[in-house]
């Protein structure tokens, strides 16, 4: 969790700016973790009509744990390090833009800060002061031209988040095969829907949404996404004939 609340003493804002921004990876758990229960959710629901026993269960849950989680961490880790790759094109050709076009650089540099309404002296002393430091006008163009910030997220950190939020949250359904309890899809329903109003109330923490309204809301996204799960799952066993 970000503490937004800080001293504004001049000590105490040299330090906080020493250790730079910080840098998030909320999206990456709550992905793993929806994921990952609604995954377990249609194996549980899926098995649970064929009467398999609680080990054939588990070997096919954890299984599925390991492996879809490794698999959902490295998609992560590569789509992750594909952002900071495109990161690392785009400001090469910055860079080669602001060696051999300085003009024209500075021109886009003047439109950006006219568009936000500075003009005049004012506007002159800006494009100024940004161009005088190619890191800060880099910087600069990065962010106003293509959106891109100089902040880049780790693909491992990324995909260690993904993969265990993944593996705890998806381990929830299996915990009645896990010690022996008689387990249904109703059962696995109510953990899982348990799950994502955890995640929700969590989630929250980040959010000026109150803990009950983040719940309900990924609750309704969580559960929407295993009731498909289980509505395919049923609709092909029907239509295949399976008993």
């Amino acid at each position: 969790m970000r503490n937004l609340d800080h001293k504004h003493s001049h000590e105490a804002i040299k330090a906080r700016l020493r250790n730079g921004p910080s840098i998030s990876y909320l999206r990456d758990w709550i992905y793993g973790g929806i994921d990952g229960a609604v995954t377990t959710f249609a194996i549980v629901a899926g098995v649970v009509g064929a009467e398999l026993s609680a080990g054939i269960v588990l070997i096919l849950g954890v299984a599925n744990l390991l492996a879809d989680g490794f698999s959902m961490a490295a998609s992560n880790y590569s789509g992750t390090k594909a952002e900071i790759d495109d990161y690392k094109r785009v400001r090469a050709a910055e860079i080669r833009h602001i060696t051999e076009h300085p003009d024209g650089e500075r021109e886009e540099v003047r439109q950006i800060f006219l568009a936000k309404g500075y003009e005049g002296a004012e506007l002159d002393e800006i494009v100024h002061l940004v161009t005088s430091n190619q890191d800060m006008w880099l910087e600069v163009m990065l962010a106003e031209e293509y959106g891109i910030s100089a902040v880049q997220r780790s693909p491992a950190k990324a995909s260690i988040a993904t993969f265990w939020a993944f593996v705890v949250c998806g381990a929830v359904p299996l915990i009645p095969y896990l010690f022996g309890l008689p387990a249904s899809a109703a059962l696995a329903a109510i953990m899982t829907g348990a799950v994502f109003l955890a995640i929700g109330a969590a989630k929250s923490l980040w959010s000026t949404a109150s803990w009950y309204v983040s719940a309900l809301e990924t609750f309704a996204i969580g559960i929407s996404a295993a009731g498909l799960a289980y509505a395919v799952g049923f609709i092909l066993k029907t239509i295949v004939g399976i008993a």
